[in-house]
This record gives C-alpha cells, sequence and structure tokens, in this order.
C-alpha cells in the first residue's frame, strides 16, 4: 500500500512538472516571439541599413517571419483556451465567495489557486492575441512597401540603348566587368578540373540511364494510352499530360547531373553553389514550356491533337515551344550570373534588356507565324472547312491584344523603360503558360469523368436514368466541377504573385481560416463547417432511406391508400427536413433558440416578401392533414362553370401538378384549393355516371324503346348491377320524346368509354327494330290567289 502511494505522488509530480514545464516554454516562446517582433519594427523603422534601402529579398524574408509570428501566436491562444474555460468552470463549480470565514481552508485554497491560474492564462491568451495582431499589422506593411517598391522600380526609366550615354557607362565598367567573368571562368575550370574521371563516367552514365528510361517510358504511355485506357477523350489528354511531365526528365536530370559534378570542389560559400543548385530547377521549367507546347501542338498524330489547330499550323509551330524555352533559361541563367557575380549596373541593364528583347520577340514571331499559317490554310481550304475552322471572337481579340502588348513592351525596352518592358513580356509568357497548364489539366479531368465515371443512359437504350446513378453522376460533375474552379482560383493566385503577394504568403494567410470567422458570438470555423454539412447530408440520407422503407416496405401492407401512403411520406419530407436543417445547425454551434429568434425577425420579411409562397405552403400542409384532395382524385377547378379538370399526380410543398386529358400538366398553386371551389368527382363515391337523352319520334313505339336502351345498359360489363340501370321519359322536345337513361359504372373515367360503347349499341338495336330514328317532316299545299293584272290592263275609270 505504501509503494502505492508513493509511486501515485510520484506520478503526481511529475504531471505537475510536465505542466509547469509546458506553461514555461509558452512564456518563452512568447518573450521570443515578442523580441523578434520588436528587431523587425525597428528594422523597418528606419528602412536603411548601412545606407542602403532594405531590398526586395529581405522584405519578403520579414513577411514570411512575421507570418510565421502570427500563426504561433494564434496557436498559443487556441491552446490556451480550453484550459481557461475548465478553470472558469471548476471556479463556477465552487460557486461565489462565501462569507470570511465560512469556507473550509481547502476550499479556499483550492479557489485560490484556480484564480492565479486563470488569471495567468487569461493574460498570456491576451498577449498571444496581441502578438498576432502586430504580426499582421506588421505583415500589411511589409507588404504594403513591397507593393511600393515594385511600382517604384516598374516605371523607373534607364538610358535607353539608342543614346550614347548608356554604351558610355556599358564601356566604363567593361573591364572591372571583364576581370569579375574571368574569374568567373577560372572557378568553373578548376571545378571541372577538380572532379574525378571517374565521378563524370558515372555521371554520364546516369544521363544515358535517363536517357533510356525516356524512350522507354515513352513508349510504355503511347501503348497504355492507346491499349490500355478507355475509349474516348481521355486517352488524348491523359497522353499529353503525361508527355508533358517525361519531357522534364532528361533535361532534369542532365542540369543535376552537371551540377553534382562541378559542386564538390566548390567551396560553401562560393556563389556559383547557389546559382547550379537553383539551375536545375530552370531546365525544369525550361523543358516543362517545351513538353507543354509539343503535347498542345502534336504536329505528327493530328487525331491525338487537344488544340483545334489545322494540320499545316501544328507543324510550323513544333519548334516554338522548345526555342520560347531555351530563351527562358538562357536569359534566366545570365541574370543570376550578373547578380551573383556583382557586375556593373550597365551590365545588368543590358542584360535584362537583351533577355527580354529576345523573349518578347521570339513571343511575336510566334503569334505572327501562327495567324499567317492559320489563314493560308483557311485560303486552301474549301468555304465549309473555312467556316468551321473560324475563331471565337474573344480568342482573335485576345491575340491581337498580346502582340499589340508586346509590340509596345519591346518598343518600351528600347526607348529606356527596361524593367516595364521586361515584366510585360515575362509575365505574358508566364500568364500564357499558366493558361494553357490549366487548360490540359481541366481537359483530362473533364474526360475522365465523362469516360470513367458517367455512364451514358442513351446508349445504353434507357430513357430516364436510374436514381442512383443519377446521383452518383451528379455527384462526379459537381466534384470535377470543383477541381476545376481550385486550379483557375491557383492559376490566379500564381499570375498575381509578381505583384507582391507571393503563393507561400497566400498559403500561410489561407491557413489562418482555422480560427473561423466571428459573426456576433458565433464562431465560424472551417472544421465547424464542414461537421454541419456532413450531419446534414447524414440526416438527409436517413430521412431517404427511411422514406424508401416507408413507401416500399412497411405502407403497402398496411389499409391505406395510394393517395394517403403519398400524403404520409411527403409530411414526413417536410418534417425530416426541418429536423436535419435544425441538427445542421446545431453542429455549427447555434443554438435553436437563437433560430428561432431569427425566424421571427424574418417573419417581418416573410409576410411582406413571401407571402404567396407561405400561403401555399400552409394550403399544402392543409391539403395533406385534411386531405380534401389526394393523390389519383379526379378535380375540376373553377366550380360547376368553365375551368379545367384531370388527374392530381402529385402535392408538392407549393403547388400540385394535375394531369389533363390531352397527358399535359397543369401546376396549380395549394392555395387555388382552399379558397377556390373545387369540384372533387372522386371525393366519397367513385362510381360514374353513364347518361343518354335520345330524342325519338312523337308516333314511335316507347316501350320498345325503353327495351332496347335497359337491355343496352344491363348487357355492357362496366354498368354496374346496383344501382340498377333506368330508362325514364323525361319530356317532349321540340316535337320529339326525350327518353333519359342512365347507369352507372366503378370510376368517372370510365364514363366517356362506356357512354360512346352504349350509343353505338343502342342506334344499331334501333335499326334492327325497325324503329324510325326521325320523322319525315309534313308537307301542305294550297292553292295560290290569281295574280293582279298590271296597271296598264285595268279597263278605264268610269266618270259619274
Amino acid at each position: 500500500m505504501r509503494v502505492a502511494l508513493h509511486k501515485l505522488l510520484l506520478a503526481w509530480l511529475l504531471l505537475i512538472a510536465a505542466a509547469a514545464w509546458a506553461q514555461d516554454t509558452v512564456d518563452t516562446t512568447l518573450d521570443s516571439a515578442r523580441t523578434q517582433l520588436e528587431q523587425i519594427r525597428k528594422r523597418l523603422g528606419g528602412d536603411v541599413r548601412e545606407g542602403k534601402p532594405l531590398g526586395d529579398a529581405e522584405l519578403a524574408d520579414f513577411r514570411r517571419q512575421l507570418l510565421t509570428l502570427q500563426q504561433r501566436a494564434e496557436a498559443i491562444a487556441l491552446e490556451q483556451a480550453p484550459q481557461f474555460d475548465s478553470a472558469q468552470a471548476r471556479l463556477a463549480e465552487l460557486g461565489p465567495v462565501p462569507a470570511e470565514g465560512s469556507e473550509a481552508g481547502d476550499v479556499a485554497e483550492q479557489r485560490r489557486a484556480l484564480k492565479k491560474s486563470s488569471e495567468l492564462l487569461d493574460t498570456r491568451m491576451k498577449l498571444a492575441r496581441l502578438l498576432a495582431l502586430e504580426s499582421e499589422q506588421l505583415s500589411d506593411e511589409v507588404g504594403g512597401q513591397r507593393r511600393a517598391r515594385f511600382r517604384a522600380e516598374l516605371f523607373e526609366r534607364t538610358d535607353s540603348v539608342l543614346a550614347p550615354s548608356f554604351w558610355n557607362d556599358l564601356r566604363s565598367g567593361l573591364t572591372r566587368d571583364t576581370a569579375r567573368l574571368q574569374q568567373f571562368k577560372q572557378r568553373l575550370s578548376d571545378a571541372i578540373a577538380g572532379s574525378s574521371g571517374a565521378r563524370w563516367l558515372a555521371l554520364a552514365g546516369m544521363l544515358l540511364a535517363a536517357l533510356a528510361l525516356r524512350v522507354w517510358l515513352g513508349r510504355w504511355l503511347t501503348e497504355l494510352a492507346s491499349q490500355r485506357t478507355p475509349p474516348g477523350r481521355v486517352r488524348r489528354s491523359l497522353y499529353a499530360v503525361l508527355q508533358t511531365l517525361l519531357a522534364m526528365l532528361v533535361p532534369g536530370v542532365a542540369a543535376y547531373a552537371l551540377a553534382l559534378g562541378l559542386s564538390e570542389n566548390l567551396a560553401d560559400g562560393d556563389p556559383l553553389r547557389p546559382l547550379l543548385a537553383s539551375s536545375v530547377g530552370a531546365v525544369c521549367f525550361a523543358a516543362y514550356i517545351a513538353g507543354l507546347g509539343h503535347a498542345l501542338l502534336t504536329p505528327r498524330r493530328p487525331s491525338w491533337r487537344l488544340l483545334p489547330l489545322p494540320d499545316s499550323v501544328a507543324l510550323g509551330l513544333r519548334w516554338y515551344p522548345t526555342l520560347i524555352g531555351a530563351v527562358t533559361f538562357v536569359g534566366w541563367f545570365m541574370q543570376r550570373l550578373t547578380g551573383g557575380l556583382s557586375l556593373s549596373l550597365a551590365i545588368e541593364v543590358a542584360v535584362n534588356g537583351a533577355y527580354a528583347l529576345a523573349l518578347g520577340a521570339v513571343l511575336v514571331r510566334t503569334v505572327h507565324r501562327g495567324e499567317q499559317l492559320r489563314r493560308r490554310a483557311m485560303a486552301e481550304a474549301d468555304a465549309e472547312q473555312a467556316t468551321d475552322d473560324a475563331r471565337p471572337t474573344w480568342l482573335t481579340l485576345s491575340l491581337v491584344a498580346v502582340w499589340g502588348i508586346l509590340v509596345l513592351a519591346l518598343l518600351g525596352i528600347v526607348v529606356g523603360y527596361v524593367a516595364l518592358g521586361s515584366f510585360v513580356v515575362r509575365q505574358i509568357t508566364w500568364i500564357a503558360v499558366l493558361a494553357l497548364s490549366a487548360y490540359l489539366l481541366n481537359l483530362l479531368i473533364d474526360d475522365a469523368a465523362t469516360t470513367w465515371l458517367i455512364d451514358d443512359d442513351e446508349s445504353l437504350g434507357e430513357t430516364r436514368p436510374r436514381p442512383g446513378r443519377a446521383l452518383r453522376n451528379q455527384a462526379v460533375v459537381l466534384g470535377s466541377g470543383a477541381l476545376r474552379l481550385t486550379i483557375w482560383l491557383l492559376v490566379l493566385v500564381l499570375i498575381l504573385a509578381p505583384f507582391g503577394e507571393s503563393p507561400a504568403d497566400l498559403l500561410q494567410r489561407t491557413d489562418q481560416l482555422r480560427e473561423g470567422i466571428a459573426v456576433g458570438e458565433l464562431q465560424l470555423k472551417p472544421t465547424a463547417l464542414l461537421q454541419s454539412l456532413l450531419v446534414f447530408l447524414l440526416a438527409l440520407l436517413a430521412l431517404r432511406a427511411l422514406k424508401s422503407w416507408l413507401s416500399e416496405r412497411f405502407l403497402p401492407t398496411t389499409s391505406l391508400d395510394a393517395g394517403m401512403r403519398s400524403s404520409v411520406t411527403t409530411l414526413l419530407s417536410f418534417l425530416g427536413t426541418v429536423v436535419a436543417i435544425g441538427l445542421g445547425l446545431s453542429a455549427i454551434g447555434l443554438e435553436l433558440e437563437k433560430v428561432a429568434w431569427i425566424a421571427s425577425a424574418l417573419s417581418v420579411g416573410i409576410g411582406f416578401g413571401l407571402q404567396a409562397v407561405v400561403s401555399n405552403f400552409v394550403s399544402g400542409l392543409i391539403l395533406l392533414a385534411e386531405r380534401p384532395v389526394k393523390v389519383g382524385d379526379w378535380v375540376v377547378l373553377g366550380g360547376p362553370g368553365p375551368g379545367f379538370e384531370g388527374d392530381i399526380r402529385r402535392i408538392n410543398v407549393r403547388a400540385t401538378e394535375i394531369q389533363m386529358g390531352d397527358r399535359s400538366t397543369v401546376i396549380v398553386p395549394n392555395s387555388e384549393f382552399i379558397t377556390k371551389i373545387v369540384r372533387n368527382v372522386t371525393h366519397q363515391n367513385p362510381v360514374g355516371l353513364v347518361q343518354i337523352k335520345l330524342p325519338m319520334p312523337l308516333d314511335c313505339d316507347t316501350a320498345k324503346v325503353s327495351e332496347i336502351l335497359r337491355r343496352a345498359f344491363e348487357e355492357h360489363d362496366d354498368v354496374m348491377d346496383t344501382p340498377a340501370p333506368n330508362v325514364q321519359l323525361d319530356g317532349i322536345d321540340k316535337g320529339q320524346l326525350v327518353f333519359n337513361a342512365t347507369g352507372f359504372v366503378a370510376s368517372p373515367r370510365q364514363s366517356y368509354g362506356v357512354r360512346s360503347a352504349l350509343l353505338f349499341r343502342v342506334l344499331q338495336d334501333l335499326r334492327e327494330a325497325d324503329v324510325p330514328l326521325w320523322q319525315a317532316p309534313g308537307l301542305v299545299l294550297r292553292e295560290a290567289p290569281p295574280p293582279e293584272p298590271p296597271p296598264s290592263e285595268l279597263p278605264p275609270k268610269q266618270e259619274p
């Protein structure tokens, strides 16, 4: 027992020591962060170090340090928050401080310890949040300085290459620059000579192995794309992506082997070492440009080409991507070399200008050559093919704008705006590479989703996809859309990188979203949002499974009719959706009381703006509860007068679907069934009335006609025996007897067909019984009076 107590005490002491050590570590971290923050602030305050302004690299390093400090301080504040809440909860359990002397000593001691711990944790949290806020503000200040410096340097003008002063400056530093280039050449020669022959042989063997692997992988990828990939467009896009990546293999291995062979005999501080290390990435990027252009053009395989280009255009432009990649690498290497060797400013300006002029000239030539080849191909083709090859207007305007901007940039370089012209040329190249890369990836995503995941229901002869397949197709379309949107957002971030916000900085800022966004007292965190969405989706899936079980398994075993079963599942859908929304809001941290307050606040707006929608919704609930009409009923809207009639097919939240006799569907708001006159033909008694009014001559045999009518009703299979058919003499109308024969059928929907069949039968039986259906009209003849003579033939009037 004593040994166990000693072990328990030792474990308790170790736990206290670990907690104290952790707290000391937190305090040390906060102190060091505060010291580092003050040092950066002092460096930025003067903006001058040894008479030289802070460079862009130093500002970028300060920004990364500040973002790291901000993340560290926010993490400490988040770590201390649960401990502070726990201490506050324990204090709340102890209750208020009682009167002096009435509290036990151990309880008072625990209360003092908890208060001290709470105050210490609160102080640490406030200090960490203050450090995070100061780091964010100082980081924004650094970003503003970088953007201001970028704009100032971008529009700075130097001497024009056509001015004699430019060449004089270049000539004045030529001796010093030549000496430094000679030293660089000597160090490079020594590095080459210092490496053993065996090492160079091993590196050459590695290069040959990479070349052989490149050839084998090229053949294997062709076989994979043509034989093992599902048929469709995904073959082309997958082959283009793999070929683009494969194009970097041999140049990258060659650059790495050269850098590895030369770096062996270089000192650690030699500027040639970082130049060789970064050259490997530059070579891979140049090879990527060449491989991307070749994969998109595919000059030797027109059927695999992704871009809608004629064969002559693709063949004419096949070497331009390689040329652009080579010029990009050479220009980059020369820029880094002049900066690493600290050559004169004139040399640096000349190298930047030459690089921008060369790259811009190649780009202008590429656009011009492609346009020439396209016009030539359209001229040689017939009129129909020329119409099919017409480009969109936006693409034509974009090419014209790019060509014009490049020409203006080249002119700007010539007249002295080297920084601006170089930036424009490099940025156009960078945007083109990103846009083509995004285009290729989007094609791959879309083709993969279309070919591998989405089933073509029409090819299977199905007019409507199954629910499971439709849900999967929707998920695939949404997933592919999200991936494409992510790619374009990444492209936008990379395009904006040269303007003072690097991708690393944006990623670090994105990481800050883990804390969430404060909306009043509610803290919206990404994890909480995902958890809420997951709870909502799981609730909907459970609701869907319950509805399927009720409608397919349980309700058919009850005595409920089809309309009542539909009403039950619809009401369950309403209630389940409300419950799912409530569970999702609870998972996000929003209490149901707050939801009630929000609903109360929105009730005014709903009353004015959504009055009709709410009225239809409530009417739909009344229809489902009282069931004045139900699914399957035959209703007539508009009262006994003119209106429209049909069968109710579905009662939705807002409206009801009615199928007319011509198979068309009428969407009727639910409020129409509550506030208007509705005739439900099949509400209580679903039997239908068949009525025939037959006019007959006055001299017909009434008994015989009545017997024929009654026998026709009784012998028809669809006419019900109870109530029995009835034939009555309705009256005399326009000199004819009107017989009224009635009978009943099982459904009102049969009335029209049965009435037609009975009319055919009655007319046939009347003819067979020689009963006249009409009476010939009588003709009365009378003698007309003699005509009067004309006035000229009258005898003369005699005088008295």
